[in-house]
């Protein structure tokens, strides 16, 4: 029941962005004690903020709100990537919603496996996994974002070679391929790719159907999405392999 909730609740933040403690009570017909445990919880994982009888979403471009959003999906997602990943391994992972999630799933559920990112976010959101052991690559940081990027991200990059390399997306179109929305993240990014034998993007359907600004310009190997992911889009996709999430419930 409690994980329903949060999922409940997360879906009225990503309409709302900001919400009365007593209305989210009202709305899923519990008390307003047992609501602030709710999003005490999600405060304490970084996924939202508590001020003044409300919760709150951040900035678009805060992972912590961009978790919020559709955030069950994201889980699924996540677990079916996380499958791709070997206990002992030593993986790459950039930074985003998805793949903050991931990186959750690789550390509880991986033994021994190593996380390099550029995600500070990722670094401190498992950093309460027992045996999670992570690699935050240094660099120019973005407060929003969370991340590193520039020349010394690159630098950092270069001392580690990997199998795969995660990473999200903010677009997608049969010309342009895979996109982001920030040149310099984008350039992470392909710095990291360099360091990697596979990139695998992880990345809701209805990226789909939105256009990046800023084109990855990778050689992806393989995706890790949702099951609204049309024929014709995997198709068009031109050979790269597909993985679909499955609902707890099953498909």
């Amino acid at each position: 029941m409690r994980k329903a909730r949060e999922f409940q609740i997360l879906e009225l933040l990503s309409q709302c962005g900001r919400i009365e403690v007593a209305s989210l009570a009202r709305r899923l017909e519990v008390s307003q004690v047992t609501i602030r445990k709710d999003l005490d919880t999600l405060e304490e994982r970084g996924i939202l903020r508590r001020e003044h009888g409300f919760a709150v979403l951040g900035s678009p471009d805060d992972v912590n709100s961009r978790l919020a959003v559709h955030y069950e999906e994201k889980r699924h997602i996540a677990k079916r990537a996380a499958e791709l990943v070997s206990p002992g391994e030593t993986v790459m992972i950039e930074s985003g919603s998805c793949c903050a999630l991931l990186a959750e799933e690789i550390a509880q559920n991986k033994p021994g496996a190593t996380i390099i990112t550029n995600s500070a976010f990722i670094a401190s959101y498992i950093r309460r996994a027992e045996g999670a052991r992570v690699v935050l690559l240094g660099g120019d940081f973005q407060n929003d974002a969370q991340v590193t990027v520039g020349p010394i991200l690159q630098v950092c990059a270069r001392q580690f070679f990997v199998e795969r390399l995660f990473v999200g997306a903010d677009g997608w179109s049969p010309e342009l391929g895979f996109a982001g929305s920030d040149h310099l993240r984008v350039q992470a990014v392909r710095d990291m790719a360099a360091q990697a034998a596979q990139v695998v993007v992880v990345t809701e359907s209805r990226k789909f159907s939105q256009r990046g600004t800023v084109p990855l310009n990778l050689t992806v190997s393989a995706v890790v999405t949702d099951g609204g992911l049309t024929r014709d889009q995997a198709v068009r996709l031109n050979g790269i392999r597909v993985y679909q999430a499955e609902e707890e419930r099953g498909l």
